[in-house]
């Protein structure tokens, strides 16, 4: 073998062993379920019971998120496999839905992220009752209207979950009125194990790092809190209504069935 393809063949060897930058992602994103898996298994189950009373009382379990975090509220009601009891707030302005200019830009985006009493307003337009449960989605914790809803629920009385990077937010200083970030007001705190900036990937010549990884871990936490709410309704007795993919083979009317569930969802938000 010559010299030439000696040092190719170890300059190959060099890469496979250093990873492609997609193989270096998902490594890391399986790391941080993994980790979810390892550490936060107790808080999952501490908030499904919460959320298990909640539903099988007839309330609702409130789930709300801005910009990327609201993408497990999302995730958490309508889709198949979930079950009836859970209730997506999304605020369009502050979801990721808003646009970079125009109506709903990035700077209406930026101004309402920090803008006290919004969050108040938006829990209160769902008019919470006695029972209900509150799950907020935040990766730094420190937004004004994740804060506002956290203590508004709290002020009636309501279980609060928080989903949240302890890393990143034991790592910034409050810029709420009440001084507080969210891990410090919520009844349940589930880490995301998300880094400092959420972003995971280091790559050569670029100056910031890529590859976010929170959406991953709260799209784990979400379905996971699922599951454990249902599993917890079924053993005490509650049959949890689920929602069945509509584009699978079945005996039974799946429509019917998924409008049974609807039927039980608007009774829950109007009672």
């Amino acid at each position: 073998m010559s010299k030439s393809e000696s040092e190719s063949e170890s300059e190959s060897e060099s890469e496979e062993e250093k990873g492609s930058a997609a193989g270096r992602y998902i490594e890391k994103a399986r790391q941080t379920v993994e980790n979810i898996a390892r550490t936060q298994l107790p808080q999952i189950e501490k908030a499904a019971n919460f959320m298990a009373e909640a539903i099988r009382g007839g309330g609702l379990v409130r789930v709300f998120g801005t910009g990327h975090g609201s993408l497990p509220s999302l995730e958490a009601f309508p889709r198949s496999g979930s079950i009836i009891g859970f209730q997506s707030i999304a605020e369009l302005p502050i979801t990721l839905l808003h646009h970079v200019g125009g109506d709903m830009g990035i700077e209406q985006f930026r101004f309402l992220q920090r803008q006290e009493g919004y969050g108040t307003a938006i829990l209160s337009s769902h008019r919470p009752q006695p029972g209900d449960v509150l799950l907020l989605f935040s990766h730094s914790g420190m937004n004004s209207p994740v804060l506002d809803m956290a203590l508004e629920a709290k002020r009636r009385g309501m279980p609060v979950v928080a989903v949240t990077s302890l890393e990143h937010s034991l790592a910034v200083k409050p810029r709420h009125s009440s001084g507080k970030r969210l891990l410090e007001i919520a009844d349940v705190v589930i880490d995301t194990s998300a880094p400092l900036g959420d972003a995971s990937i280091e790559l050569e010549g670029l100056a910031h790092r890529v590859g976010p990884v929170s959406t991953v871990a709260t799209m784990t936490i979400m379905n996971a809190l699922v599951v454990q709410t249902a599993a917890r309704l079924v053993e005490q007795g509650y049959q949890p209504h689920v929602e069945v993919n509509m584009n699978v083979p079945s005996e039974t009317s799946i429509r019917a069935h998924n409008d049974e569930g609807y039927a039980d969802y608007r009774k829950r938000v109007i009672r």
